[in-house]
């Protein structure tokens, strides 16, 4: 079992958005992964993007690359 850390957690209003997301870090080389979206949290779809807290300013720029809008980034242990 993964040790849990405080990790960023981006959740989406869709599951296109988190896809999207996956697709333009993976071609960007942003860390991170896609999760189930943790229950401490809610959100409007069941996935969510998780990197480290130090991806943060990269991670945004992702997002405005992709056109996604996040619905919250929080930070959470995971």
């Amino acid at each position: 079992m993964r040790k849990k850390e405080k990790k960023l957690v981006v959740t989406f209003h869709t599951t296109a958005d988190a896809m999207a997301m996956e697709q333009v870090c993976q071609e960007q080389n942003v860390p991170g992964r896609l999760i189930p979206v943790p229950r401490a949290i809610s959100a409007g779809c069941g996935l969510a993007w998780c990197t480290d807290l130090t991806c943060e300013a990269v991670l945004k720029k992702a997002l405005e690359c992709a056109g996604v809008k996040e619905q919250a980034m929080q930070e959470c242990m995971v």
